[in-house]
């Protein structure tokens, strides 16, 4: 009797583990920037719809090639019934607010801005945080005590980077200088390299030896340039120390995949919740990527120092002011 009760048993627990398997169905929209953006839509590509189907889920996905289909490829996959739905970017935040509203009983999830419906679930990171550190390990770094920064769209967003970064900087070096350019005003700065080159190479000759791109694909640019220039350069988002080996100085990685997985599980689980998620180094979802491709750059000392600064932050001993507070960089 007592077999047949956990065989019973058994047996529920599986057909129940295959309803929320045969009922989820999670989406994905990236950005135009494309899946394989080397950045933040790859990220989620790489670590959370690959990461979910090697568990045996499918995740739709879908790429817009313009800006009228991010609209038009979430209308379709909300039609069909798949929930959550995450949307890659803050470029996706109009659309998603539009047709959150048209579907009011399908979930979905934007990426690094805040949709206020009752329906959607915005993940944003503590960027400051991550950019911090590496701003810090840049200027441990610096022979010439000049870094550089080179940013995307000039938005605030992109500007939270750049005070991280400055004041991670100014913390470990107080006489260091911070250069800082960004590529344009509008979403087409995230996708010009040739810019990035042409902004690094200004950096460098004012004396940087180490520059950070926040700027997506225009981030390769500066990547190039600095390999040509024999500098050292810092990625973001994902983590892009294997682009350019010897080069790569660190990245600073938002594990933006992490988030994506979390918020399809969340649905598996009937634990899904609309609202804001403000994630950081404490949330481990930000941080510096250290790995066999810069493990030689980083010395002991340096590496020693960085875990300290992790901590201090955690710990509220360093407060890393967010520009988005207040629209103003303060340190």
């Amino acid at each position: 009797m007592k077999k047949s009760i956990l065989k019973l048993s058994a047996l529920t627990l599986a057909m129940c583990s295959f309803n929320v398997l045969a009922e989820a169905k999670p989406a994905v929209i990236y950005d135009t920037a494309g899946k394989f953006d080397k950045s933040f839509n790859e990220a989620v590509y790489q670590n959370g719809v690959k990461a979910m189907e090697a568990e045996g889920l499918k995740v739709r996905e879908f790429e817009p090639q313009n800006e009228a289909q991010r609209e038009q490829g979430l209308r379709r996959l909300a039609s069909r019934g798949f929930s959550p739905i995450v949307a890659v970017g803050f470029n996706m935040a109009s659309a998603v607010e539009k047709v959150a509203t048209e579907f009011p009983q399908i979930h979905f999830t934007i990426l690094d801005m805040v949709v206020d419906k009752p329906n959607v679930q915005s993940i944003v990171f503590k960027e400051q945080e991550g950019s911090f550190l590496v701003g810090a390990l840049a200027a441990k770094a610096s022979k010439t005590g000049v870094v550089g920064f080179v940013g995307g769209m000039d938005i605030p967003l992109i500007r939270k980077f750049e005070c991280g970064y400055e004041q991670g900087a100014k913390y470990a070096n107080p006489k260091i200088t911070v250069l800082q350019n960004m590529t344009g005003s509008t979403p087409a700065a995230f996708a010009d390299p040739a810019k990035g080159s042409e902004l690094a190479k200004s950096q460098f000759s004012q004396g940087a030896d180490v520059i950070y791109a926040a700027a997506g694909g225009t981030g390769l640019g500066v990547y190039q340039a600095a390999k040509d220039a024999g500098k050292f350069a810092i990625g973001v988002d994902s983590n892009q120390n294997h682009l350019q080996p010897g080069t790569m100085l660190t990245s600073m990685v938002k594990l933006v995949g992490k988030a994506a997985k979390e918020s399809w599980q969340e649905e598996m689980a009937g634990d899904w919740k609309p609202g804001i998620k403000s994630l950081g180094l404490k949330e481990n979802s930000v941080d510096w990527a250290l790995d066999q491709y810069n493990q030689s750059l980083i010395t002991e000392e340096m590496k020693s120092y960085m875990d300290t600064l992790k901590a201090d932050i955690i710990s509220g001993k360093i407060k890393v002011h967010d520009y988005m507070s207040d629209n103003t960089c303060k340190y």
